[in-house]
């Protein structure tokens, strides 16, 4: 294989040599303002319910600041007040946060190649919002770290402050979940996936999870959304496979 002079592993010149760091660090702030907006609902959401649970003080803003998984909170929080065990809970978050996985092995052949510190700040802050501004392997070059990190500690410090918001909140306004603020889910998750869709596989593959889940979800069939999820998946490969087989 052949070989090019490069800057030590860990420097933010490995992933964008053009660049400056502050340059990127702005960028990778710009760039996750819209989604910070879009977000900000749900992590009033998420606080309220945390203290619509029953938890203490620490134990709401640890949620949030350590578990940092929107998703992952929600379910949590509405499981633990219908009564559900730990093993349950642990179960259930498990298989709502594996897309996780993917983002990580999309991103481990340009994330392997930087420092430990670099590498665990990144996959902690690997949220679906900063794996959509990453590209993935859709771009040429991949973002720098000062990007990542920017882009990602921003939104972490967005979503902690929200869900201080919807705590303090909580004590103020009774039942926040009836104003349907879960709805900047739906709107973020669009953001999200509609640029991804860049072929018909992919468009095939999204328009049967949308299908599935409606009339899974209509049926009140448990675990509606994961299973859209995987069948969507599923086919959107089988028919990419195809189309490359077939001359």
């Amino acid at each position: 294989m052949e070989k090019h002079a490069s800057p030590q592993p860990g420097c933010a010149s490995d992933a964008s040599p053009a660049g400056s760091p502050l340059r990127d660090i702005r960028a990778g702030i710009l760039d996750m303002f819209p989604f910070c907006l879009a977000v900000l609902p749900w992590g009033i959401l998420a606080g309220s319910m945390a203290v619509q649970a029953g938890l203490p003080l620490w134990q709401c803003i640890g949620l949030s600041a350590l578990v940092f998984a929107g998703a992952a909170q929600l379910v949590t929080l509405g499981l633990v007040m219908s009564g559900a065990n730990v093993v349950t809970i642990l179960i259930t978050v498990f298989f709502i946060t594996t897309q996780h996985i993917i983002y990580a092995l999309t991103l481990r052949e340009y994330v392997s190649r930087l420092a430990l510190r670099y590498r665990l700040s990144i996959g902690f802050l690997l949220t679906d919002e900063l794996f959509a501004l990453s590209g993935g392997k859709s771009v040429q070059k991949p973002r720098s770290v000062s990007y990542l990190i920017a882009a990602g500690g921003f939104f972490y410090v967005c979503w902690v402050i929200f869900s201080l918001a919807g705590i303090a909140m909580a004590t103020r306004i009774p039942d926040l979940a009836s104003y349907h603020l879960d709805f900047s889910i739906i709107a973020m998750f669009i953001t999200i996936v509609v640029p991804m869709v860049r072929n018909i596989s992919t468009l095939l593959g999204v328009m049967l999870s949308l299908t599935l889940s409606m009339v899974l979800g209509y049926y009140h069939v448990e675990g509606a959304v994961v299973i859209a999820g995987l069948s969507g998946m599923f086919f959107s490969a089988l028919f990419s496979r195809d189309r490359e087989v077939t001359p």
